[in-house]
């Protein structure tokens, strides 16, 4: 191609281009003036000008632009309707070369005549595309072939064109700075002039078809050998020249055929879906380019898809397949946490200041299809999003309109994932053109799976470095890691810490397994885990600081701390009230926060709605477990008596005395830490038995300030702070020195302004600072005081305290080698003369609600003043401290000086750390607090009645029936069911509710869904399931069913026996087998009816 004709097709290209674009940009400033019901019209009009300008311009060029208009004609999805109708006309075929041409080529690559090649050679080709054209033909041996061959002259032409693509790219990001496509063509120039050499095709489709028709990599469970396509054969190949076997089929665009044949449509996608996924997360080598010009579907029944051209392949690192397969599972499970994790690892660098910016293009990619009908309002809907995010990122970073244009949430983009979005932009388009809804996230997330599952598998039994490799503190230390390797290796455990105290002393710090099911990375002393509502003993402990720093007193009203709150007959609730469950307010936001979840993370609204809620009890009548109201609660009560931000006085009174700076958090600060644990499994015992969404692993969530169950800390701050509460407030010496990174060494805290403050008087820092050397209880009469001293004198004979205490910064550990006394009850007395972040001497009495502080707590309760009270075999309160949702825990023994936290990431109902705690008690010879001693392998009847409402007996009270039901998942509920059924043979007890017809319900409801044989396979699969034939899944049939699925996790028979007594709500120790979707109705939607027809199909011998 000489300079000349150069020059006139640059030309071309930019006229067209600079038309099209100023063409929108007046339309875009006119329809400001044009009435609404006539914008429509106007674009439409637009839109098809500019259409045939792309296409006119296309066909007239060909080379590169062809492929450009081949991969916007499957956008139906994203582009208008007048684009994808003009632009199809590509796929088909474009004007021939001459023939004689071709003829020249062969001859010249193969070095022979064509009569000494082919029997026979068809001049008219089969279709003409941007590269090369293809010819039927038959060899001497009657063989019938394809011959791909190259257009004379197009490298030159394909070259040129990608300069000028990359030139537009460049135009367009200075023009409009939101659109830069630079990645993406960078990438293309790079692998583009690949497709010029058909040797490389020619490997690429023996490679391709090796892995996907060769024989299997895949294990049984996995059972990938089901892709079912077909692959042409290759002959031979030059350069130029490409001989293939022929293969009959049809064209994906030709529906007529595709009718007349009875081929299914929705079949063909999801297998070329299913192909796909292999070749990207099990092979790391897949196609870039499955426009619908690149399959046909086989005449020959069974109908298979054919899979063509491979000249643009991508080959991938095995660390880039499995950072590809991770951020693919954890958008699966909403865990932003792990998607950060998986960025990183693939070198995509995004603005971690900013990330819901950057996870918007994410969560794009994975969303199901839709229709071309459905697309474009999808799309729609899509772009006002991105435009409420826009000005909300405006707000929040404070930018003006240019700069608001020119954000980017990416800082570095890696080549390699833009073929890959390419593909799944590419099988986006194939599902809208051929007008069927796939779900990618259940046809590749096997394949994904399969992918990291030398990763997720890696037990303590193939991982030497398991339980991380840190110095062992004491023999007992030693027993624990041999106790959690065994624990580890039945899959009890994922990730875990643990860290204990005797005497102010580190005895145990230890931390095992992984950050999450698809996050290899090690679980180190200063991973921070979620603790769920272990954050409420870390809250209580503020409110308590600030009472002992006279701020507020366990007696005041709450109303009068916060004037807000005194509406809807609120007036009477007290400060020990809110501590100790009593406050009426248990349900306060539930059905808001249930309605919307994403409630939790705006901080300011849930404590306006706390403020406006209705209690339901009278104060102080009854002890109900306020799971969630109680953190907004104490907040609420914090903010408004200090007069400061919640986070602020976090870091003040714990924080900052205990030096565990980065390592305990209530909503975790922008851009803080990307090593976080995943939380809520797939799979675990406490998803099993209620159906919580897996907020936890959000962002936006994890950031939030939610006081009752937001805590992130690491198993070491949270066992220095208990160490601390046990010793009265005394800090602990600075933490074991083998401990790395060192204990309060991360980065810490933003600034935090402060609050307007509703009390009428409140403190400065130096006025709380000079007051806590004299400070008194509250109002109650202490021992140690007069009558007149309590009321209000300043001469009870409390120790004194450095006044710098409660001061950001100042505290620090001294006195260290002060001799332990032991008092009268034979507990060992901590240091004299230390650093404290507590002056009361009864601050114990304090927590559990008990002595003096007995009258403001139910005596009978579970719980004290803000934390759980633990007991002896003899009934007796030894300690204090508060468990979490999942198993972490944070205990104290307070006449042994003992304290220890577990954190883990893998929910149970408890057991594991039971384990822990008897263990490490029974070495240390101390008592075990009856709660863990009673807690066996089968978890927690504790729990689970705060999961469903249930009483001690195991039985659920008839007006908890619908709630229950809906806990466990059930789309809807036919209200006639929810009664003492015909069923129960208890018919005669009020408190006992059948309620499995409603559970037969809700599966028909579930099987009804728009999926093809689901109905058929589920019955029959129940059956297979079903062994004996009576009708009810027992726990050995049950286990087989988790085995099939997927789900199991090393659960023993008595684990089993407990999943199916969460099912069994009629109580008579069998659970109809279609009441099975009641353990976890996600997972069975998700993963049971591509699985179930795999062990119809092919592995009855597994049940």
């Amino acid at each position: 191609m000489g300079w000349g004709s150069i020059y006139r097709r640059r030309i071309k290209v930019f006229t067209v281009a600079f038309i099209i674009y100023f063409d929108y940009k007046a339309l875009q400033r006119r329809e400001k003036w044009i009435s609404k019901s006539k914008r429509a019209a106007l674009w439409d009009r637009a839109h098809e000008r500019n259409a045939k300008r792309v296409l006119n311009l296309i066909v007239e060029l060909e080379g590169l632009w062809v492929k450009l208009g081949q991969y916007l004609s499957t956008r139906a999805d994203v582009l208008p309707g007048a684009y994808i109708a003009l632009l199809r006309q590509l796929q088909d075929s474009l004007p021939p070369r001459p023939v004689k041409e071709a003829c020249r080529t062969i001859e010249k690559e193969l070095g022979k005549s064509m009569d000494d090649l082919f029997s026979e050679f068809v001049k008219i080709p089969l279709a003409t595309a941007s590269i090369a054209q293809v010819h039927r033909a038959t060899l001497l041996d009657g063989k019938e072939v394809v011959v791909k061959v190259q257009h004379e002259g197009i490298k030159a032409i394909i070259l040129e064109d990608l300069k000028n693509a990359k030139a537009i790219v460049d135009w367009i990001a200075w023009a409009e700075p939101q659109y830069d496509f630079n990645p993406m063509i960078d990438e293309w120039c790079k692998e583009a002039p690949k497709e010029l050499d058909f040797n490389h095709e020619a490997e690429n489709t023996k490679t391709v078809s090796k892995n996907l028709c060769g024989k299997t990599k895949c294990n049984d469970s996995m059972n990938a050998d089901g892709v079912n396509v077909l692959i042409p054969e290759v002959i031979q190949s030059t350069e130029k020249v490409l001989i293939l076997e022929y293969m009959d089929g049809i064209r994906l665009n030709d529906s007529e055929s595709l009718e007349a044949f009875g081929i299914n449509k929705q079949e063909i996608v999801e297998e070329i879906t299913r192909a796909y996924a292999h070749q990207i997360y099990i092979d790391g080598f897949f196609n870039g380019d499955p426009h619908p010009g690149n399959f046909l579907v086989s005449k020959e029944p069974p109908h298979r898809p054919i899979l063509l051209d491979f000249g643009l392949t991508k080959k991938l690192s095995s660390s880039f397949k499995q950072a590809l397969a991770k951020m693919f599972l954890a958008s699966a499970e909403g865990d932003h946490v792990a998607l950060l994790s998986a960025f990183a690892e693939m070198g995509l660098k995004l603005r971690l200041d900013l990330p819901e910016q950057a996870m918007e293009l994410i969560t794009v990619f994975f969303r199901a299809t839709t229709s071309a009908n459905e697309s474009l309002e999808s799309m729609k809907s899509l772009a006002e999003q991105r435009n409420k995010n826009m000005k909300a990122l405006q707000e929040k970073a404070n930018l003006n309109d240019k700069e608001v244009k020119r954000f980017n949430p990416i800082d570095a983009f890696p080549g390699d994932i833009v073929i890959y979005s390419r593909v799944l932009n590419l099988l986006r388009g194939l599902s809208a053109i051929m007008n069927v809804r796939i779900v990618y996230l259940d046809i590749m997330r096997p394949f994904a799976e399969y992918a990291l599952q030398g990763n997720i598998n890696k037990e303590p039994k193939v991982n030497a470095q398991w339980v991380y490799d840190t110095p062992i503190h004491s023999d007992l230390e030693a027993k624990l890691r041999q106790l959690l390797v065994a624990l580890g290796s039945s899959d009890k455990i994922l990730g875990i810490q643990v860290c204990a105290y005797k005497d102010g002393k580190v005895i145990i710090d230890t931390a095992a397994g992984h950050l999450g099911k698809y996050d290899p990375r090690p679980v180190q002393q200063d991973s921070l885990f979620p603790v769920f509502s272990v954050t409420k003993g870390i809250t209580a402990g503020m409110l308590h600081w600030l009472v002992d720093n006279d701020k507020l007193k366990l007696e005041d009203n709450v109303a009068n701390i916060w004037p807000e709150f005194q509406s809807n007959g609120k007036d009477l609730i007290k400060v020990h009230h809110v501590l100790n469950h009593t406050s009426g307010l248990h349900n306060a936001m539930a059905d808001a926060t249930k309605e919307n979840p994403l409630l939790f993370s705006d901080w300011n609204e849930c404590l306006n709605r706390i403020a406006m809620a209705v209690p339901e009890t009278q104060p102080g009548q009854e002890q109900l477990y306020h799971y969630l109201s109680f953190g907004w609660l104490c907040g609420g009560i914090i903010e408004h008596a200090s007069g400061r931000k919640f986070q602020e006085i976090l870091e003040e009174a714990i924080v900052q005395p205990l030096q565990i700076e980065g390592e305990l958090y209530i909503g975790i600060p922008p851009g803080n830490r990307t090593d976080l644990p995943s939380s809520f499994q797939p799979g675990n015992i406490a998803q099993l038995a209620v159906s919580f969404p897996a907020l936890f692993n959000m962002l936006h969530t994890r950031r939030a300030i939610i006081p009752a169950a937001n805590g992130h800390c690491s198993a070491r701050a949270l066992a220095r702070y208990y160490a601390a509460l046990v010793d009265d407030g005394v800090v602990p010496p600075p933490h074991s020195s083998s401990s790395m990174p060192p204990l309060g060494s991360h980065p810490h805290i933003p600034k935090f302004p402060p609050v307007k403050s509703s009390k009428k008087h409140k403190a400065s820092r130096k006025e709380v600072a000079a007051t806590s050397k004299t400070k008194h209880t509250d109002n109650i009469q202490n021992p140690n005081c007069s009558k007149e001293d309590s009321d209000g004198g300043n001469h009870c004979r409390y120790p004194s305290i450095d006044s710098n205490v409660g001061l950001v910064g100042e505290s620090s550990s001294s006195n260290r080698n002060d001799t332990n006394t032991t008092d009268s009850s034979g507990r060992k007395s901590p240091p004299s003369n230390s650093n404290k972040i507590f002056s009361n001497p009864r601050i114990h009495d304090a927590f559990m609600g008990v002595g003096v502080y007995g009258k403001l707590a139910k005596p009978d309760g579970k719980f004290g003043l803000g934390f759980k009270r633990y007991n002896a075999k003899d009934g007796s309160v030894i300690g204090f401290g508060h468990s979490g949702m999942g198993g972490s825990t944070g205990y104290c023994d307070v006449k042994n000086r003992f304290a220890i936290a577990v954190t883990l990431n893998k929910m149970s109902f408890g057991a594991v750390t039971a384990r822990i705690i008897n263990l490490v008690c029974s070495e240390l010879n101390i008592p075990t607090p009856e709660d863990y001693s009673k807690l066996t392998e089968i978890g927690s009847d504790t729990q689970l009645n705060f999961v469903f409402g249930m009483q001690n007996d195991g039985k659920i009270h008839k007006e908890k029936a619908r709630s229950v039901v809906e806990k466990l998942g059930l789309i809807r509920l036919n209200e006639e069911a929810v009664v003492v059924g015909a069923h129960d043979h208890h018919e005669e007890e009020e408190e006992v509710v059948a309620v499995e017809a409603v559970v037969v319900l809700g599966v028909e409801e579930i099987m009804e869904l728009d999926y093809s044989k689901q109905r058929h396979l589920l019955q029959q699969a129940f059956e297979i399931f079903d062994e004996n034939g009576n009708g009810f899944i027992e726990a050995e049939e049950l286990k087989r069913v988790f085995d099939c699925l997927g789900l199991d996790c090393g659960w023993n028979m008595d684990d089993i026996e407990n999943m199916l007594r969460v099912a069994d709500l009629n109580f008579d120790g069998k659970v109809v087998f279609l009441s099975i979707g009641l353990l976890d109705l996600k997972a069975l939607q998700n993963r049971i009816f591509w699985t179930m027809g795999q062990i119809l199909g092919e592995k009855h011998t597994r049940i």
